[in-house]
């Protein structure tokens, strides 16, 4: 995962946080910490970056209701 790209929606704090907390859900965590992000498979990585995906939508959409709640 060496190549991410963030479109200025999220924070890139906040997308390290998705980013981890969604290997530690996979059981990569560990991997992770002994070899690095780097090292990862293109699978694991994809396995990941496709769990954020959807996270990032949900989170955005929260994200935006709220905003609309605040400023009605």
């Amino acid at each position: 995962m060496s190549r991410r790209r963030n479109n200025g929606l999220l924070p890139q704090s906040i997308l390290d946080e998705f980013r981890n907390e969604v290997a530690e859900e996979l059981g990569l965590t560990s991997k992770i910490q002994t070899q690095g992000w780097a090292n990862m498979t293109s699978r694991e990585c994809g396995h990941v970056g496709g769990r954020i995906g959807g996270s990032i939508v949900k989170t955005m959409i929260r994200r935006a209701e709220e905003e609309l709640k605040r400023n009605s």
